[in-house]
């Protein structure tokens, strides 16, 4: 497990499979990074923006797959902090998971959930303070290093993961980075500081997470991968290398995804934006696609 490859393949081998068809439809986050409400929790800044696009897509009939660092865990000790902060997100996700419309893949920030037992111990139920009693969240919820989508007619896949497997520090130090982020990093992040561990912040190191990750698509047949990780939106044309990667919610002001939906892909943004009459409104842009999946096909 010590090279990219061997760890892409490793995801790739031991993922979920989830059948799919052109009237399927996914909307693919990642990189939330939800936090606990403080100077230091940069989903803050967007989460009206993320509820009503979550929303959306809840009430459109989508299926919601998260690559990956959904939860902020190394700022952040403990989930109930993040649960009490944004109760109204993870609301939403309990309904999402309810109907089992809700697919969710452990990234770096979130890697206690490779631990089926973490999992059950603090996300199947929560403490309700005003009844004092322990109610249902995310019972039974299972958290994946990678999922794979097949077409039921076309047989195409799709490889969704987090995207830290090419990030040989952020996958097999993660505890080490984790414990910088919180001791150090977290009070000099409220300054304005970033960390130089982190792709999404440190450009060399996101370019070689996209090098290894491009060479590993290369030998697999150019297989769709789908990931998040160094929060840069990519969405290459049909002939190109196809590696896709969805963005963060933590961009300034706005969020990123990728659509799935009528056997299409496409890149989409949400933000805030000035109405005529002065008021503001969260509306939904399109950046890139809709494109066929079938014409990535080798």
């Amino acid at each position: 497990m010590f090279s990219a490859k061997k760890r892409l393949d490793n995801a790739y081998k031991n993922a979920t499979r989830i059948p799919f068809d052109d009237s399927s439809k996914f909307i693919l986050f990642s990189d939330c990074h939800r936090g606990d409400n403080s100077f230091a929790d940069d989903f803050a800044n967007n989460r009206n923006i993320y509820f009503h696009a979550l929303k959306h897509y809840y009430n459109e009939g989508f299926n919601y797959a998260e690559l990956g660092d959904g939860d902020e865990l190394w700022e952040n000790l403990s989930f109930s902090s993040l649960l009490y902060a944004h109760k109204n997100v993870y609301m939403l996700m309990k309904q999402f998971h309810d109907e089992g419309r809700l697919h969710m893949i452990w990234g770096n920030h979130d890697m206690v959930y490779r631990d089926a037992n973490y999992v059950k111990k603090y996300l199947n139920t929560y403490f309700d303070p005003k009844t004092g009693e322990d109610k249902d969240l995310f019972c039974d919820i299972k958290y994946h290093e990678g999922i794979v989508l097949e077409h039921s007619e076309t047989k195409q896949e799709l490889f969704l993961c987090h995207g830290h497997q090419a990030d040989w520090w952020n996958y097999l130090f993660w505890k080490v980075s984790r414990f910088m982020v919180r001791i150090l990093w977290k009070p000099l992040n409220v300054m304005g500081i970033a960390d130089p561990t982190s792709p999404a912040k440190n450009y060399k190191e996101l370019i070689k997470v996209e090098r290894r990750t491009k060479k590993w698509i290369t030998e697999n047949d150019n297989l769709i991968t789908i990931a998040g990780h160094t929060h840069r939106p990519r969405f290459p044309e049909p002939g190109d290398i196809a590696f896709f990667n969805d963005g963060s919610c933590v961009h300034p002001r706005s969020i990123t995804g990728l659509e799935i939906e009528n056997g299409e892909i496409s890149l989409i943004k949400w933000q805030i934006a000035t109405a005529d009459d002065g008021t503001l409104k969260i509306v939904r842009i399109l950046l890139e696609g809709p494109t066929k999946l079938i014409d990535y096909r080798t």
